[in-house]
Protein backbone atom coordinates (compact mmCIF):
# COMPACT_ATOMS: atom_id res chain seq x y z
CA UNK A 1 0.00 0.00 0.00
CA UNK A 2 1.76 3.52 -0.86
CA UNK A 3 1.45 6.25 1.21
CA UNK A 4 -0.85 8.16 -0.09
CA UNK A 5 -3.71 5.63 -0.35
CA UNK A 6 -2.58 4.75 3.41
CA UNK A 7 -2.88 9.07 4.62
CA UNK A 8 -6.58 8.77 2.56
CA UNK A 9 -7.68 6.05 4.67
CA UNK A 10 -6.51 7.09 7.82
CA UNK A 11 -8.20 10.75 6.96
CA UNK A 12 -11.41 8.12 6.74
CA UNK A 13 -10.97 6.83 9.66
CA UNK A 14 -10.25 9.95 11.71
CA UNK A 15 -13.47 11.51 10.19
CA UNK A 16 -15.79 8.55 11.05
CA UNK A 17 -15.00 9.43 14.52
CA UNK A 18 -15.65 12.98 14.53
CA UNK A 19 -18.50 12.51 12.96
CA UNK A 20 -19.56 9.90 15.66
CA UNK A 21 -18.59 12.13 18.74
CA UNK A 22 -20.62 14.75 17.15
CA UNK A 23 -23.51 12.78 16.57
CA UNK A 24 -23.33 11.62 20.52
CA UNK A 25 -22.55 15.45 21.43
CA UNK A 26 -26.59 16.29 19.48
CA UNK A 27 -28.43 14.08 22.04
CA UNK A 28 -31.28 15.82 23.35
CA UNK A 29 -32.44 14.80 26.61
CA UNK A 30 -36.45 14.87 26.35
CA UNK A 31 -38.33 14.60 30.13
CA UNK A 32 -42.18 14.83 31.41
CA UNK A 33 -45.73 14.32 31.07
CA UNK A 34 -46.84 10.80 31.07
CA UNK A 35 -49.86 12.18 29.15
CA UNK A 36 -47.41 12.69 26.14
CA UNK A 37 -44.96 10.10 26.69
CA UNK A 38 -45.83 7.95 23.60
CA UNK A 39 -46.22 10.73 21.30
CA UNK A 40 -42.81 11.92 22.04
CA UNK A 41 -41.79 8.57 21.78
CA UNK A 42 -42.99 8.89 17.97
CA UNK A 43 -41.59 12.11 17.36
CA UNK A 44 -38.01 11.09 18.45
CA UNK A 45 -38.57 8.02 16.19
CA UNK A 46 -39.54 10.17 13.45
CA UNK A 47 -37.40 12.92 13.86
CA UNK A 48 -34.16 10.22 13.77
CA UNK A 49 -35.40 9.91 9.98
CA UNK A 50 -35.55 13.63 9.35
CA UNK A 51 -31.55 14.09 11.39
CA UNK A 52 -29.99 11.22 11.61
CA UNK A 53 -26.88 13.32 13.94
CA UNK A 54 -29.90 14.44 16.18
CA UNK A 55 -31.14 10.91 18.84
CA UNK A 56 -34.06 12.44 21.28
CA UNK A 57 -33.94 10.36 24.40
CA UNK A 58 -37.36 10.51 26.09
CA UNK A 59 -38.54 9.52 29.15
CA UNK A 60 -41.76 9.81 31.30
CA UNK A 61 -42.55 9.48 34.90
CA UNK A 62 -44.91 12.79 34.58
CA UNK A 63 -44.90 16.41 34.37
CA UNK A 64 -43.65 17.56 37.90
CA UNK A 65 -40.41 15.14 37.07
CA UNK A 66 -39.98 17.33 33.84
CA UNK A 67 -40.39 20.49 35.84
CA UNK A 68 -37.88 19.26 38.48
CA UNK A 69 -35.57 18.12 35.97
CA UNK A 70 -35.67 21.66 33.78
CA UNK A 71 -35.28 23.48 37.53
CA UNK A 72 -32.12 21.63 38.27
CA UNK A 73 -30.80 21.48 34.30
CA UNK A 74 -30.32 17.99 33.94
CA UNK A 75 -32.88 17.93 30.84
CA UNK A 76 -32.99 19.63 27.81
CA UNK A 77 -36.95 19.98 27.36
CA UNK A 78 -39.65 19.37 29.76
CA UNK A 79 -42.59 17.95 28.32
CA UNK A 80 -45.96 19.53 30.79
CA UNK A 81 -49.37 18.69 30.18
CA UNK A 82 -50.03 22.15 31.98
CA UNK A 83 -48.16 25.41 32.79
CA UNK A 84 -45.52 26.03 34.52
CA UNK A 85 -46.47 27.38 38.27
CA UNK A 86 -45.55 30.66 39.45
CA UNK A 87 -42.98 29.23 42.27
CA UNK A 88 -41.48 26.92 39.50
CA UNK A 89 -40.54 29.71 37.41
CA UNK A 90 -39.10 31.36 40.48
CA UNK A 91 -36.96 28.46 40.89
CA UNK A 92 -35.78 28.21 37.64
CA UNK A 93 -35.27 31.53 37.41
CA UNK A 94 -33.38 31.63 40.20
CA UNK A 95 -30.98 28.55 39.02
CA UNK A 96 -30.53 30.23 35.86
CA UNK A 97 -32.40 28.17 33.53
CA UNK A 98 -35.68 30.49 32.57
CA UNK A 99 -38.37 28.42 31.52
CA UNK A 100 -39.20 29.45 27.53
CA UNK A 101 -42.56 27.72 26.44
CA UNK A 102 -43.65 26.07 23.33
CA UNK A 103 -47.14 25.09 22.82
CA UNK A 104 -46.89 21.57 20.41
CA UNK A 105 -50.85 20.48 20.64
CA UNK A 106 -54.21 19.73 22.67
CA UNK A 107 -54.83 16.67 24.32
CA UNK A 108 -58.97 16.29 25.51
CA UNK A 109 -59.13 15.27 28.70
CA UNK A 110 -61.12 12.17 28.76
CA UNK A 111 -63.57 10.42 31.32
CA UNK A 112 -63.86 6.74 31.11
CA UNK A 113 -65.66 3.64 32.08
CA UNK A 114 -66.04 -0.07 31.30
CA UNK A 115 -67.94 -0.84 28.44
CA UNK A 116 -70.77 -2.76 30.76
CA UNK A 117 -71.61 0.73 31.97
CA UNK A 118 -74.86 1.86 30.65
CA UNK A 119 -74.21 5.58 31.01
CA UNK A 120 -73.39 7.66 27.79
CA UNK A 121 -72.69 11.16 29.54
CA UNK A 122 -71.89 13.21 32.47
CA UNK A 123 -71.88 16.81 33.61
CA UNK A 124 -68.96 18.71 34.84
CA UNK A 125 -71.06 19.33 38.15
CA UNK A 126 -71.20 14.93 38.63
CA UNK A 127 -67.67 14.44 38.11
CA UNK A 128 -66.99 17.25 40.58
CA UNK A 129 -69.31 15.69 43.15
CA UNK A 130 -67.84 12.30 42.56
CA UNK A 131 -63.98 13.56 43.16
CA UNK A 132 -64.44 16.44 45.45
CA UNK A 133 -64.12 16.25 49.18
CA UNK A 134 -67.82 16.65 50.49
CA UNK A 135 -69.57 15.69 47.15
CA UNK A 136 -72.38 13.83 46.90
CA UNK A 137 -72.17 11.30 44.79
CA UNK A 138 -70.48 7.80 45.96
CA UNK A 139 -72.65 5.02 44.74
CA UNK A 140 -73.83 4.76 40.83
CA UNK A 141 -77.52 4.81 42.01
CA UNK A 142 -76.55 8.66 43.19
CA UNK A 143 -76.32 8.99 39.19
CA UNK A 144 -79.29 6.75 38.35
CA UNK A 145 -77.35 4.07 37.03
CA UNK A 146 -77.67 0.19 38.01
CA UNK A 147 -74.58 -1.91 37.41
CA UNK A 148 -74.61 -5.56 37.14
CA UNK A 149 -72.38 -6.11 39.91
CA UNK A 150 -71.56 -3.61 42.41
CA UNK A 151 -72.81 -0.25 43.42
CA UNK A 152 -70.24 1.77 44.84
CA UNK A 153 -68.13 3.88 42.61
CA UNK A 154 -64.28 3.43 42.19
CA UNK A 155 -62.37 6.38 41.90
CA UNK A 156 -59.44 5.82 39.55
CA UNK A 157 -57.19 9.32 39.44
CA UNK A 158 -53.52 10.07 39.09
CA UNK A 159 -50.47 11.24 41.59
CA UNK A 160 -49.97 14.28 42.57
CA UNK A 161 -46.95 14.73 40.84
CA UNK A 162 -48.92 14.68 37.15
CA UNK A 163 -50.11 17.64 35.10
CA UNK A 164 -52.83 15.73 34.62
CA UNK A 165 -53.65 15.88 37.93
CA UNK A 166 -53.26 19.04 38.78
CA UNK A 167 -54.98 20.26 35.69
CA UNK A 168 -58.25 17.83 36.57
CA UNK A 169 -57.97 19.40 40.07
CA UNK A 170 -58.00 22.89 38.84
CA UNK A 171 -61.13 22.35 36.22
CA UNK A 172 -63.33 19.85 37.37
CA UNK A 173 -62.53 19.51 41.40
CA UNK A 174 -62.54 23.26 41.80
CA UNK A 175 -59.31 25.87 42.70
CA UNK A 176 -59.09 25.37 46.14
CA UNK A 177 -60.82 22.37 46.81
CA UNK A 178 -59.44 19.10 47.80
CA UNK A 179 -59.86 15.50 46.26
CA UNK A 180 -61.87 12.63 48.45
CA UNK A 181 -59.90 10.50 50.04
CA UNK A 182 -60.10 6.84 48.77
CA UNK A 183 -58.99 7.08 44.92
CA UNK A 184 -56.96 4.77 43.32
CA UNK A 185 -53.95 6.84 42.26
CA UNK A 186 -51.85 5.44 39.40
CA UNK A 187 -48.30 6.14 38.13
CA UNK A 188 -49.65 6.77 34.50
CA UNK A 189 -52.32 7.45 31.88
CA UNK A 190 -52.10 3.88 30.47
CA UNK A 191 -52.57 2.45 33.86
CA UNK A 192 -55.38 4.49 34.49
CA UNK A 193 -57.49 3.05 31.30
CA UNK A 194 -55.76 -0.27 32.03
CA UNK A 195 -57.76 -0.29 35.61
CA UNK A 196 -60.60 0.98 34.20
CA UNK A 197 -61.35 -2.03 31.49
CA UNK A 198 -60.57 -4.57 34.06
CA UNK A 199 -63.00 -2.68 36.63
CA UNK A 200 -66.61 -2.57 36.20
CA UNK A 201 -67.15 0.02 39.03
CA UNK A 202 -64.73 2.23 37.87
CA UNK A 203 -64.66 6.05 36.42
CA UNK A 204 -61.11 7.61 35.72
CA UNK A 205 -59.90 10.45 33.84
CA UNK A 206 -57.09 10.02 31.29
CA UNK A 207 -55.49 11.62 27.80
CA UNK A 208 -57.95 11.28 24.95
CA UNK A 209 -54.70 9.01 23.12
CA UNK A 210 -55.10 5.96 25.82
CA UNK A 211 -58.28 4.77 24.66
CA UNK A 212 -59.00 1.22 23.91
CA UNK A 213 -61.70 -1.01 22.75
CA UNK A 214 -61.53 -2.23 26.08
CA UNK A 215 -62.87 1.07 27.93
CA UNK A 216 -65.71 3.45 26.90
CA UNK A 217 -65.75 7.36 26.85
CA UNK A 218 -68.29 9.38 28.03
CA UNK A 219 -69.44 12.61 26.73
CA UNK A 220 -69.54 15.78 28.77
CA UNK A 221 -72.06 18.79 29.23
CA UNK A 222 -70.70 22.09 30.90
CA UNK A 223 -74.23 22.13 32.71
CA UNK A 224 -77.26 19.67 33.73
CA UNK A 225 -79.38 20.76 30.62
CA UNK A 226 -76.50 21.65 28.03
CA UNK A 227 -75.74 19.22 25.21
CA UNK A 228 -73.02 16.30 26.26
CA UNK A 229 -70.09 16.68 23.53
CA UNK A 230 -67.60 13.67 23.12
CA UNK A 231 -63.76 14.63 22.85
CA UNK A 232 -61.97 15.40 19.46
CA UNK A 233 -60.23 17.11 17.42
CA UNK A 234 -63.14 19.89 16.03
CA UNK A 235 -64.63 20.21 20.17
CA UNK A 236 -61.37 21.04 21.81
CA UNK A 237 -60.28 23.49 18.63
CA UNK A 238 -63.77 25.03 18.97
CA UNK A 239 -63.76 24.77 22.41
CA UNK A 240 -66.87 23.01 22.81
CA UNK A 241 -65.47 19.80 25.12
CA UNK A 242 -65.34 21.51 28.42
CA UNK A 243 -61.98 19.35 29.03
CA UNK A 244 -59.65 19.90 26.81
CA UNK A 245 -56.11 21.06 27.57
CA UNK A 246 -53.02 22.61 25.59
CA UNK A 247 -49.73 20.45 25.60
CA UNK A 248 -46.57 22.18 26.20
CA UNK A 249 -42.57 21.43 25.70
CA UNK A 250 -40.26 24.06 28.13
CA UNK A 251 -37.03 24.85 27.34
CA UNK A 252 -34.90 26.61 30.09
CA UNK A 253 -33.77 29.77 28.47
CA UNK A 254 -33.13 30.21 24.56
CA UNK A 255 -32.50 26.65 23.09
CA UNK A 256 -29.46 25.47 21.16
CA UNK A 257 -30.25 25.58 17.90
CA UNK A 258 -30.24 21.53 17.31
CA UNK A 259 -32.74 21.37 20.14
CA UNK A 260 -34.87 24.62 18.33
CA UNK A 261 -34.87 23.15 15.40
CA UNK A 262 -36.45 19.74 16.55
CA UNK A 263 -39.45 21.75 18.22
CA UNK A 264 -39.96 23.53 15.21
CA UNK A 265 -40.10 20.25 13.67
CA UNK A 266 -42.65 19.22 16.10
CA UNK A 267 -44.41 22.37 15.30
CA UNK A 268 -44.60 22.06 11.67
CA UNK A 269 -47.06 20.06 9.68
CA UNK A 270 -44.95 17.09 9.80
CA UNK A 271 -44.68 17.29 13.46
CA UNK A 272 -47.96 17.58 14.17
CA UNK A 273 -49.51 14.72 11.51
CA UNK A 274 -47.98 12.68 14.44
CA UNK A 275 -49.93 14.45 16.64
CA UNK A 276 -53.15 13.96 15.48
CA UNK A 277 -52.06 10.04 14.04
CA UNK A 278 -51.00 9.23 17.84
CA UNK A 279 -54.70 10.67 19.31
CA UNK A 280 -54.06 13.98 19.97
CA UNK A 281 -55.36 17.09 18.77
CA UNK A 282 -53.03 18.94 16.60
CA UNK A 283 -52.59 22.90 16.32
CA UNK A 284 -54.32 25.01 14.25
CA UNK A 285 -53.29 25.14 10.89
CA UNK A 286 -52.80 28.70 10.86
CA UNK A 287 -50.19 27.59 13.83
CA UNK A 288 -48.15 25.42 11.54
CA UNK A 289 -48.53 26.94 8.02
CA UNK A 290 -45.21 29.05 8.23
CA UNK A 291 -43.25 27.00 9.96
Amino acid sequence: MNKQRFLKLILAALFTCIGQVGFAAQAIKNIGSDTMVNLAQAWAEAYRKVEPSVSVEVSGGGTGIGVAALINGTCDIANCSRKFEPEEVAKAKANGHEPKEFMVGYDALSIYVHPSNPMNEITMEQLGDIYREGGKIDKWSDLGVKLPKGNNIVRVSRQNNSGTYHYFREVVVGKGKDFKLGSRDMNGSKDVVELIARTPTAIGYSGLGYATKQVKILKVAKKAGEPAIAPSIESTLNKTYPIARPLFMYTGGQPASHIEKYIQWVMSEPGQKIVEESGYVPLPKTQTASR
